[in-house]
């Protein structure tokens, strides 16, 4: 655990970084020819989760997205659910006070609608990717106030009714379960977050508002305190719909299973919904040989998939990209990593099959 707990910040620590940085998650050099995308036997991973009533998604790099068209032959082909991986963060969507840009959006959305899949809104609330016009406004709390919710009612407005899901807060608490100390914290208080679901709903009251974060696959001291966070919201009556799981993990820092299924269940028992939202996994940090740490991480993700088909409530399978050949991974740790269940050619990794076994059974 202390391994698992040391790697995983060390991620994190790092992501915000290249994120700032425009550090764009790519792995091949842009101008190098892509690569033509395999077929798949048999049924699609999106038509067998949607026989298992859940929803199996990605989150969408835009410069592969753009210019890549064999990304977008497998994203519509093996996907029900799109994320925006950074074209919706407050920097890029709102650059300066008064000013939106949604370009990049559009364009996924209208991908979607073209092939019927649904957009995950994605994130509203971050302590990263903020503007700097923020911070260096000296803004006093009721302005803070004001522009947060401005930001989430122009945000969630402008596709009322086309977003079925929204993480709305991301990544409050920190790994002793207490909030973590963010600007949006520091200028307005705790109430940031009841502020930021109640908005969210009056925006858009059809959309389910999840909060997210990483490191609480298990029950530990920081999925202790965001289930204290959201038991309390529920109590107070905040329009709060789900819990988001990130799995950014590794082979040597997987979740005990018994430990991910209980902690599932007493979010459940909240009647909250739970997914797996930004999961990848990378292979580096296993022993064995190429070959045998891919067949661990097939292993691993058929695991989790099979713990959220068990569920009472786990309603989506969500990865942080589908080919190693585009993932943020390699951005932070100058490797490859072999994170996805689709290789650097778009050839399916033994992870691809093990996900479409446990579909395909249902179990």
């Amino acid at each position: 655990m202390k391994s698992r707990l040391i790697l995983a910040l060390a991620v994190f620590l790092l992501v915000p970084i290249f994120i700032l940085l425009g550090v764009r998650s790519t792995l091949s050099n842009p101008t190098s020819p892509p690569v033509a995308a395999v077929e798949t036997s048999g049924d699609s991973l999106r038509s067998l989760a949607q026989k298992q009533g859940i929803g199996i998604g990605t989150a969408v790099d835009t410069a592969p997205f753009k210019n890549d068209p064999n990304y977008r032959e497998v994203l519509a082909r093996e996907f029900n659910v799109l994320i925006p991986e950074n074209a919706w963060k407050f920097e890029v969507v709102h650059p300066t006070p008064g000013e939106y840009d949604f370009t990049q959006i559009d364009a996924l959305i209208e991908f979607a609608k073209e092939h019927k899949m649904q957009v995950r809104g994605h994130p509203l609330v971050w302590h990263y990717s903020v503007p700097k016009w923020v911070p260096q406004g000296n803004f006093n709390r009721d302005q803070m106030i004001a522009i947060l919710r401005e930001h989430i009612y122009t945000v969630m407005g402008r596709y009322r009714g086309q977003i079925p899901v929204w993480d709305v807060v991301n990544e409050a608490i920190n790994r002793d379960g207490s909030l973590r100390d963010t600007i949006w914290l520091r200028s307005i208080g705790p109430e940031y977050v009841d502020m930021a679901f109640r908005w969210a709903h009056e925006a858009d009251p059809q959309a389910k508002l999840f909060y997210g974060d990483y490191m609480i696959e298990e029950i530990n001291h920081k999925s202790d305190g965001v289930y204290n966070l959201v038991s309390q919201l529920v109590q107070r009556g905040v329009p709060v719909d789900g819990v988001g799981i990130q799995g950014h993990l590794g082979l040597s820092c997987l979740p005990n299973l018994d430990s991910l299924t209980k902690n599932f269940e007493r979010f459940n028992q909240l009647g909250l919904d739970m997914q797996f939202t930004e999961l990848d996994m990378k292979i580096q940090d296993g022993q064995g040989s190429r070959e045998e740490r891919l067949a661990k991480q097939a292993q691993a993700y058929k695991d989790l998939f099979q713990v959220c088909l068990r569920a009472k409530k786990c309603t989506a399978m969500l990865m942080w990209g589908f080919t190693d050949r585009y993932t943020w991974i390699a951005n932070v740790t100058g490797e490859v990593e072999a994170p996805l269940i689709f290789d650097e050619s778009y050839r399916p990794k033994p992870a691809y099959d093990a996900i479409k076994e446990v579909l395909a059974s249902g179990s």
